[in-house]
């Protein structure tokens, strides 16, 4: 029987559709997390109990920075294929709590890579980076490209992404196993983090309450669907590089919109008009992000297939279901 895939941070957003998406194709998957209160438990919980019933699915709660059970685990699983997704996320929360990123994000990622070269066999360590470590860049006429100089961090949460890419690219060169970083660019849809701008706008307009436009209004993300960050994570993980290699790839929409340009269209998804309160942008913000997928797409085929004005609706369509809220 072939090993389960591990899934770290399966109750969280990206977590959570890369374990479904692998359990409809037919694979076993043990899931970790340890279900914290960075935000609503209830949602992560909610998540988790999509998978009940599924006997190909089990369930862990193990905090990865403990790395006598992340080895234990791997070991009495045989598990030679990894897709770790847990981690503090969070940009301005980084500037709050600094030493939650440590734990998470630095052990956690040591953690499981000391897990990963202890595994008898072990074929890909799939592990989620993001867009932030490319710091506040201009855009301009072509998205970011991953050999671009990834050295001016401008959050700590940045910071630690990066920490975690040089520390694969060392245990890469050191013990042999191979590994794909993503650079994840602003994910968003249903099941998604309430920390995020467009959860949290929802939750506000149907509520009949104001919400705070940072950056004036004037900064632009590359949002990305979940359904096709899914693609893209599958697929690398389905193209590992080859033993003691290491690569970084771009994950992301390929088409940055305007802050203002996403509330209008949110606007139209939920049928309400929101009251706006313009704020400077805040510390450890970016202005911009525009992902160069060409390397992905090279390897996997990548192609994003859902834009925002579909991807907002899907959302506001579940927010309804799942929250109840009128519309």
């Amino acid at each position: 029987m072939t090993s389960p895939t591990l899934v770290t941070g399966a109750a969280g957003f990206i977590g959570h559709a890369v374990a479904q998406r692998l359990l409809a194709r037919g694979e076993r998957v043990i899931g970790v997390d340890i279900v914290n209160d960075y935000y609503d438990p209830a949602l992560k919980e909610a998540r988790l109990a999509t998978f009940a019933g599924i006997n190909s699915f089990a369930f862990e709660r193990v905090d990865i920075a403990d790395a006598d059970k992340m080895k234990a685990l791997m070991r009495d699983n045989n598990i030679v294929r990894v897709v770790h997704l847990a981690a503090q996320a969070g940009v301005r929360h980084s500037i709050e709590n600094p030493f939650a990123y440590e734990r998470s994000n630095l052990a956690g990622h040591l953690s499981v890579m000391e897990a990963c070269r202890h595994a008898e066999g072990f074929e890909h360590l799939v592990y989620a980076s993001s867009s932030s470590v490319y710091g506040d860049k201009p855009v301009g006429g072509e998205g970011f490209k991953e050999e671009e100089p990834a050295t001016d961090p401008v959050s700590l949460y940045a910071a630690t992404k990066r920490a975690c890419e040089l520390m694969s690219q060392s245990y890469a060169t050191l013990y042999g196993f191979p590994q794909t970083g993503l650079r994840f660019f602003t994910v968003y849809g249903p099941w998604g983090r309430p920390d995020m701008a467009y959860f949290s706008f929802t939750q506000k307009i149907l509520r009949g309450e104001a919400i705070e436009v940072y950056g004036n209004g004037e900064m632009a993300r590359d949002f990305t669907y979940i359904d096709d960050i899914v693609d893209g994570v599958i697929g690398a993980l389905d193209h590992p590089p080859s033993r003691g290699e290491h690569r970084v790839l771009n994950i992301g929409d390929s088409h940055p919109v305007g802050l203002m340009e996403m509330i209008e269209t949110l606007e139209k998804a939920l049928g309400r008009e929101a009251t706006k309160i313009m704020r400077p942008m805040q510390p450890g913000d970016v202005t911009a992000t525009y992902a160069d997928v060409s390397k992905l797409h090279a390897l996997t085929g990548y192609q994003p297939k859902v834009m925002l004005a579909e991807g907002l609706e899907r959302f506001a369509d579940w927010y309804r279901r799942h929250y109840g809220a009128a519309s």
